[in-house]
C-alpha cells in the first residue's frame, strides 16, 4: 500500500506510553489525479495540525490517529474510501473532500452510519442538504458567487459579464447560477454564457463566442486545469479583459499551466498567507518550517482548521460518541481558526468573509477582502 493511498501517522505520545487508544480521524481526498493539488496541499495542513495536537498531549489523554484515502480524482471512489474508513478502520470523524462532486458521493455514507464529516472546499449547498452529520469549513456557493459578483461590479467596474461554465461539475454550475443572478441585481447584464466539460482541452469555440458578445469581464467558474487553458486560449484569441473565477482556481499549477496568460486574473479563496494577523503569520510559519519552505494554500488552511474544530469538539463534548460530537460541532461558535472565526450555522455551514487573490508576477498576491 502505497504513501500515498493510505497515510497513517499515529505518534508515540505520553498517553499512548500508558496505553490509550488512539481516537481514529479519516480524510479521503484527489492525492493523485487531476485534482490532487488540491487533496496534497490539504493533507499537509491535517497533517500539521494533527502533528501539533499529539504533541500537546493528543485530544481527552489520547493520541490521534489520522488515516487517508486516495480517491484518485475519480468519480465513484469518494463513497468506497469513506465506507472503508467507517467499516474498517473506525474513524470517529471524517475529513473531506475539496470538490463537492466528491463531498456529494461520499456524504450520505457518513449520514447513514452516523460519523460527522467536515467538507473542506465543497461550497455546493447540497452537499450539507444531505443531512445532519454532514458539515463543511469552507463557505457556500452563494456566498462565493455573490463575492464574485460584487467584486465584478464594484471593483472591476464591469456592467457586461459573461460566463463560462463547466456542466458536469455541481461547483461550477451553482456558483454560475449564484453569479448570474446576483450580478443581475446589482444592475448588471449577463451577456453571454458557454459551457464546456471538465477534462475538455479546446475552448476556442467557446471563447470565439464570447468574444463576440463583448464583455467586459469573464467568469470561468470552474477549476485550475480549465481555468489555464482557458486564460491561455482567451489571450490567443485577443481577449484581454479580466478572467475571474472561485475557490476552485487555487493552486500552483494556475500559474505553472497559464504563465504570462494568468496575469491579471482573480479568484476568491479564503484564505491569504499575506494576512498581517499574528495568528495567520504563525501559521505560515510552522507550515513552511514543516514542509520545506512551501507557503500554505487557502485549503492547507482549511485542512488545518478543520481539524482543529474537531478536536476543540471533541474535547467538548467530552467524548468521540457520534451523536455528542456531531451536537458538539454545529455548536460551534466563533472558533478562531487561521481562516478566520468559524461558527457552524443552523444549516451547518460556515461563515466567514473572502478574500480577492490577484495572479501578479508570477504569484498570487492579496488583492482586497469581500463580504457581499
Amino acid at each position: 500500500m502505497s504513501f500515498f493511498t493510505r497515510l497513517l501517522a499515529l505518534l508515540v505520545l505520553a498517553g499512548a506510553a500508558h496505553g490509550a487508544e488512539p481516537i481514529k480521524i479519516g480524510h479521503y481526498g484527489s492525492l493523485t489525479g487531476r485534482d490532487a493539488a488540491f487533496g496534497v496541499a490539504t493533507r499537509k495542513g491535517v497533517l500539521l495540525a494533527v502533528e501539533e495536537l499529539n504533541a500537546k498531549g493528543g485530544v481527552l489523554g489520547r493520541p490521534l490517529e489520522y488515516l487517508v484515502e486516495d480517491i484518485q480524482s475519480k468519480p465513484g471512489e469518494s463513497a468506497t474510501a469513506v465506507k472503508k474508513l467507517i467499516a474498517r478502520d473506525k474513524v470517529v470523524a471524517v475529513i473531506g473532500a475539496n470538490a463537492s462532486a466528491n463531498s456529494l458521493e461520499a456524504g450520505p455514507v457518513c449520514q447513514n452510519a452516523k460519523i460527522p464529516m467536515m467538507a473542506i472546499s465543497s461550497t455546493n449547498p447540497r452537499v450539507t442538504e444531505i443531512g445532519d452529520y454532514i458539515f463543511r469549513i469552507c463557505f457556500i456557493d452563494p456566498f462565493q458567487g455573490a463575492v464574485l459578483a460584487k467584486f465584478a461590479h464594484d471593483s472591476l467596474h464591469a456592467k457586461r459579464v459573461a460566463l463560462l461554465t463547466a456542466v458536469n461539475s455541481p461547483y461550477s454550475v451553482g456558483l454560475s447560477h449564484v453569479l448570474r443572478e446576483d450580478f443581475t441585481a446589482r444592475g448588471g447584464k449577463i451577456v453571454a454564457e458557454q459551457k464546456y466539460s471538465e477534462g475538455d482541452k479546446d475552448f476556442r469555440a467557446q471563447l470565439t463566442a464570447l468574444r463576440s458578445a463583448k464583455p467586459d469581464v469573464i467568469a470561468a467558474t470552474g477549476f485550475y486545469t480549465e481555468a489555464a487553458l482557458i486564460c491561455l486560449q482567451a489571450r490567443s484569441l485577443g481577449l484581454d479583459i479580466p478572467i475571474i473565477g472561485g475557490d476552485g482556481w487555487e493552486a500552483p499549477q494556475l500559474v505553472e499551466l497559464g504563465g504570462k496568460a494568468v496575469e491579471g486574473t482573480y479568484f476568491s479563496t479564503y484564505f491569504s498567507p499575506e494576512n498581517n494577523a499574528p495568528e495567520v503569520q504563525s501559521f505560515v510559519q510552522r507550515y513552511q518550517a514543516r514542509w520545506n519552505g512551501e507557503t500554505p494554500e487557502a485549503v492547507s488552511a482549511l485542512g488545518y482548521d478543520a481539524m482543529y474544530l474537531i478536536a476543540a469538539a471533541i474535547r467538548q463534548a467530552g467524548t468521540t460518541e457520534s451523536a455528542k460530537l456531531r451536537a458538539a460541532i454545529a455548536a460551534t461558535k466563533d472558533f478562531p481558526g487561521v481562516t478566520g472565526r468559524t461558527t457552524i450555522d443552523e444549516k451547518r455551514n460556515s461563515s466567514k468573509a473572502a478574500v480577492m487573490l490577484k495572479v501578479s508576477g508570477g504569484k498570487t498576491v492579496f488583492f482586497e477582502s469581500v463580504t457581499p
